[in-house]
């Protein structure tokens, strides 16, 4: 039996750690830290929801257990990217 060639890694986005300031999240080669106070979203989450992210495009990741978005270059460049509407 001959077993086919692996694929690429599909993996594109990882939840590294939730701490109690917030989460470390690995994404397309970087490590990003989101805090609570900046996300609050995620602060009454679960765990379960908190992991699962998805990365779609290569650029936008989604949480769909709570409805969260975020795109890649917001949180690099966070500047850019205001949270709140003024």
């Amino acid at each position: 039996m001959k077993l086919s060639r692996r694929g690429k890694s599909i993996l594109k986005v990882e939840v590294q750690n939730i701490s109690k300031h917030g989460i470390w999240l690995y994404a397309s080669g970087t490590e990003y830290f989101l805090s609570f106070k900046d996300y609050p979203w995620f602060k009454q989450a679960s765990i379960s929801s908190i992991q699962n992210v998805k990365c779609l495009f290569g650029v936008h990741l989604h949480w769909p257990d709570i409805d969260v978005d975020l795109e890649l270059e917001s949180l690099s460049e966070p500047k850019g990217y205001p949270l709140v509407y003024s």
